[in-house]
């Protein structure tokens, strides 16, 4: 029996301080809180009468057991969290350390080396001036002495044999040289190495990454602490194919075992282009899988080009140099990993505008070197179960999807000969290329088609694929992603006024391969269902549209329309990481087996502008740094305009299914709706690139005269409503007013009064507040960044403000647009005061915010 203690006690119970249960209640408790972790008044009142172990027991207290029991199961979780937080770095700072030492040791090495040939330098001159007419000879002598010296610390490249002369010995002496190759660089010697800026070390980070400096080709490497075993993460990262949609194709020649059990293997692979101005490239490879003597995984490789294999049509050989994975086991947390990506992709071969993508070891890192981690990081959280996914389809699956939709998009941009595509000769205007595929259907990649009856009908016979590539300058490529996929109707409207209406019809079959949409008109209703959202900015959702078309009777019925949507780079602090929006048609029921036909865009940084700043001979003084002076201006204008100056390669790449009777009139129809989109991206690439000179963060909005005057109207409003200055320093102009409200140190958000409060302005400040950008704060909404208590008292503030002209308002917690709480001291408000008195205003203050 349950015992009750407090001052007035009644019915053998009393809601007083303390109850003591006994082990039969506790029992039954616990059974029925594994059932019903949070129940409500009516099922512990059930519970009650049900138990009659719990009848003396009032509901009261009955609430406060379940209440202290999920806060004890919610510190148990964050107990054992913070344990495996703690084994986790306890390995980080153990595997830092030990690199840190190795670094020291070879630093040492080389000094003393240094100094040493030094020391011969100085001796070889000073005999050179004591020696007449022999100053050529002894110049030579002493290059020559050096360059032995220096020779003698590297190792001999094995010589490569002719095709016929290749035996095992050979091959495994290859494989040693690679596998010593790639250690130095593993470890951080072979190579000058530079860390990326916001790659921090730590749990919850993706790892620690770095690209090559001064090195031949382009070169990036990784660190990171995963949870997996070493041999399942050797599997992983050796099959390319399947976590790298970048990877076309690997092909395993040969491979043979070793008499100390390591695995050499000849493989050939392919990676796609990025664009349809490129080709791609394939690489001839060995690579050797070993285990060292310190119990370590090594799966390293490198280009074996022998002329066993020559390139595929349409191919450009590459050249990877020693790359591979080194695997530390590490206790019961996991395995350390180091992943070295090291490639000459023959950037001569690419036209002369393109060729930094293929110079940059920061697309590189983002490309191969951070996906193979965030695969990595993806499989120990789905086998953690810390991924939560909305709908049907587990993780698994929808990363499968994901990979799949993502290959279509590169197989359509590439339309290789030997998958079926054949080019069509142009209209005379080459900006549009059309590609044919006759030979595509549903049944052929191997799917069912049952799931898919509405989406692809028995007479389509092949797809056409319409690709433009452009060239956009001072547009970031995630902000360009995320306007293209918040913003549909400004780039898929099919109404255009320069289309007829069999050429709509067409497209709006073909282009969704929704045939039950033929006539109807889509609704501008779009219903995003996601599916997935992983921390680096990936999302897969499934967009609803809905649209109406007339029945015979004259009534509206309403049509259902699915997209398969992927959005992946939107990260804007993300350098080198290219951005894309990829869709496909589907059906309701999301399956495994659907056929994907994906379109969409692809947005690819050539100047990322991070290695802009190595390898200056420019310094500046810190006396002027701390002044302000001209030569901190000046490099500040330099960095600025180089900063804005950044190029970006689109490739758009929409498929239609056709079929026979009609595929010159969905051809022609696809040029039309092709130049459509194009000159829409152009639109808007125009409308929200910076201008050259305008401050970086400030994204031009200086720029405009509606913005200039709401700023100037804000800060005299503030000095009329509260009697003093918002700005304690008098601007000299209008322009120096902006920047000084831009940066100031408490947020000021503005809003118009209407029946739903919207966004109109905020500062760099409250940009970072609400976690959101300039472009994004139209998006926001009102009520998104109010808690449940703040959305009781703000519209009161507000008619307290515009009755009042100002408020004083208490400490709050807000929401930033990733909901997280924000919490601030105190905050102000006051209305804008407008001589047209056309739209109330009224700006906000938030004072000593935080997260």
């Amino acid at each position: 029996m349950a015992v009750a203690r407090g001052k007035d006690a009644k019915y053998g119970f009393d809601s007083g301080k303390y109850v003591r249960y006994t082990e039969e209640q506790v029992q039954a408790l616990e059974k029925f809180y594994s059932e019903c972790p949070k129940p409500n008044a009516f099922r512990r009142q059930q519970l009650i009468r049900e138990c009659p172990l719990l009848s003396n027991i009032e509901p009261k207290q009955i609430k406060v057991w379940f209440q202290n029991r999920r806060c004890r199961e919610k510190q148990r979780k964050e107990a054992t969290r913070l344990l495996a937080l703690n084994e986790k770095l306890k390995a980080m700072n153990k595997v830092l350390v030990k690199q840190n030492d190795n670094l020291s040791k070879q630093a040492f090495q080389f000094v003393s080396q240094n100094n040493f040939l030094r020391r011969q330098l100085k001796l070889l001159k000073e005999q050179s001036t004591n020696l007449d007419g022999s100053k050529d000879a002894l110049v030579t002598t002493e290059t020559s002495s050096i360059s032995r010296r220096v020779s003698g610390l590297r190792k001999h490249r094995v010589p490569q044999p002719s095709p016929w002369d290749v035996n095992p010995a050979w091959l495994l002496a290859f494989a040693e040289e690679a596998l010593s190759e790639f250690l130095a660089k593993a470890t951080g010697t072979g190579i000058d190495w530079i860390q990326i800026p916001g790659m921090k070390p730590g749990p919850d980070s993706i790892g620690i990454v770095a690209v090559g400096h001064g090195c031949d080709g382009v070169a990036a490497r990784a660190c990171s602490l995963v949870g997996m075993e070493s041999s399942r993460v050797a599997d992983v990262l050796k099959d390319r194919p399947g976590w790298s949609c970048d990877c076309r194709r690997m092909e395993i020649l040969g491979a043979f075992t070793t008499s100390s059990g390591a695995t050499v293997e000849l493989l050939y692979s392919q990676m796609y282009s990025p664009t349809t101005l490129t080709q791609a490239r394939d690489f001839c490879t060995l690579r050797y899988t070993s285990v060292l003597e310190d119990r370590n995984l090594v799966v390293c490789e490198r280009s074996l080009n022998l002329g066993m294999v020559p390139p595929y049509e349409g191919f450009v050989r590459a050249e990877m140099l020693a790359s591979g994975y080194l695997i530390r086991p590490c206790g019961g947390v996991g395995s350390i990993v180091y992943i070295v990506d090291h490639l000459d992709l023959e950037a001569g071969r690419a036209p002369e505008v393109l060729r930094p993508m293929y110079e940059s070891s920061a697309i590189l890192a983002q490309k191969m070197t951070i996906a193979a981690l965030r695969h990595l990081r993806s499989l120990a959280q789905e086998a953690a179960g810390e991924v939560v996914t909305g709908g049907t389809l587990q993780p698994a699956a929808l990363r499968v999807l994901g990979l799949r939709i993502a290959r279509s998009f590169n197989d359509a941009i590439n339309s290789f000969t030997e998958d079926g595509w054949f080019s069509v000769a142009s209209d005379g205007m080459d900006d549009i290329s059309i590609s044919l595929n006759s030979s595509w259907s549903p049944r052929t990649v191997g799917l069912k088609c049952s799931s898919s009856s509405d989406l692809w009908s028995d007479g389509d016979v092949g797809v056409l694929c319409a690709k433009a590539s452009m060239l956009l300058q001072n547009v970031p490529p995630a902000v360009l992603i995320r306007f293209l996929r918040e913003h549909r109707s400004e780039w898929a409207d099919w109404a255009d006024s320069e289309h007829d209406v069999s050429c709509s019809a067409t497209l709006r079959t073909r282009v969704y391969g929704a045939a039950a949409l033929a006539g109807a008109e889509l609704g501008r209703r779009e219903v995003p269902m996601p599916l997935a959202h992983s921390e680096h900015q990936e999302i897969m959702e499934l967009v609803k549209f809905e649209g109406y078309d007339s029945a015979r009777d004259g009534a509206l019925v309403s049509k259902e329309m699915y997209l398969l949507q992927l959005c992946n780079g939107i990260d804007e602090t993300a350098i080198g990481d290219c951005a894309q929006l990829v869709f496909a048609p589907v059906d309701g029921a999301l399956s495994d087996d659907i056929p994907l036909l994906p379109s969409g865009f692809r947005v690819i940084p050539l100047d990322t502008g991070f290695m802009d700043g190595y390898g200056l001979s420019c310094t500046l003084d810190l006396a002027s740094m701390l002044e302000g002076g001209s030569d901190m201006d000046a490099a500040k204008t330099e960095t600025e305009i180089s900063s804005n100056n950044l190029r970006s390669i689109v490739t758009i790449a929409f498929q239609f299914g056709y079929e026979t009777h009609n595929c010159d009139g969905v051809s022609v129809a696809a040029r039309k709706y092709m130049r459509t989109v194009v000159s829409s991206v152009q639109r808007v690439a125009m409308a929200i690139a910076p201008r050259v000179g305008s401050t970086p963060g400030i994204r031009n909005l200086s720029g405009t005269t509606e913005v200039m005057t709401l700023v100037k109207r804000i800060v005299g409003s503030y000095r009329i409503n509260f009697g003093m200055d918002l700005i304690k320093k008098q601007p000299s102009n209008t322009e120096e007013l902006f920047k000084m409200v831009w940066r100031h140190s408490d947020a000021l958000i503005c809003c118009t009064c209407k029946s739903l409060p919207e966004f109109i302005f905020a500062n760099e400040a409250a940009l970072d507040m609400l976690e959101t950008t300039s472009g994004g704060l139209q998006e926001l909404r009102w009520e998104q960044t109010l808690g449940e208590m703040e959305k009781k008292n703000s519209y009161s503030d507000i008619t307290k403000v515009m009755q009042q002209g100002f408020a004083y308002l208490p400490a709050g917690i807000r929401l930033s647009s990733m909901g997280r709480p924000i919490a601030y001291e105190r905050a102000v408000a006051w209305s804008i005061v407008d001589d047209n008195e056309s739209m109330p205003c009224v700006s906000f203050m938030f004072i000593n915010w935080s997260f």
